[in-house]
């Protein structure tokens, strides 16, 4: 029997320079993670922590206003060789889909890696769901994740730009998108011929 395919579910949220700022050499660093993993339609674990940024760790006012979150509560994070070792535990003896909304995400976990000299530690497909989402809905330009689970009719898991929940709304858009795409795969619809017993019909009028 072959390996159960698991579904990583991934947002991070960055550090950001001033607006107008100099920040020389800055670049975005992790500073929050949400994972969610799902095997066989079912969540298995949920990941959520703060991660202390290296290059820069004082985070910008800009950023702490954009994201509501604290100095306090990133300086109590984990390391970023802790979170990426915790990837590596999670994506280890199963093959893996990592889905994310946008390319950022990934972008922005590469670079991190590669500053920070250690290997990236995902193998297997990568999806940014919102192109999968643009493609299938045929909308000109990339929808943002809130907004596209909105236009489903539904409301996102908890507060926007918190990663974990964030995670969550994609694994939730992702699960619309898949229903709607078996909809749309499913058989030829039946005829009339098929619903309709014709000869109970004819008998009823003989």
């Amino acid at each position: 029997m072959g390996e159960e395919h698991q579904f990583l579910f991934i947002d991070f949220e960055f550090t950001m320079p001033e607006k107008g700022g100099a920040f020389r050499g800055f670049y975005p660093e992790i500073i929050e993670a949400g994972i969610v993993s799902v095997v066989n339609s079912q969540i298995c674990e949920e990941f959520s922590s703060y991660v202390i940024p290296d290059r820069f760790p004082q985070l910008s006012e800009r950023c702490k206003a954009f994201l509501h979150i604290k100095q306090e509560q990133v300086d109590q994070g984990i390391t970023f060789v802790e979170l990426v070792e915790k990837m590596k535990e999670l994506n280890k003896n199963r093959h893996c889909s990592i889905i994310t909304w946008g390319n950022i995400d990934m972008r922005v976990l590469r670079n991190n890696c590669s500053q920070a000299g250690i290997d990236f530690p995902f193998r297997g497909r990568e999806v940014d769901l919102s192109m999968e989402y643009k493609r299938f809905f045929g909308d000109q330009n990339q929808t943002g994740l809130w907004k596209a689970v909105q236009e489903y009719g539904k409301e996102g898991t908890g507060k926007h730009h918190r990663a974990l929940d964030d995670a969550l709304t994609t694994y939730n858009i992702f699960k619309l998108v898949e229903k709607d795409k078996k909809y749309l795969q499913k058989p030829e619809p039946t005829t009339i011929g098929d619903r309709v017993d014709f000869s109970k019909l004819f008998n009823k009028f003989a």
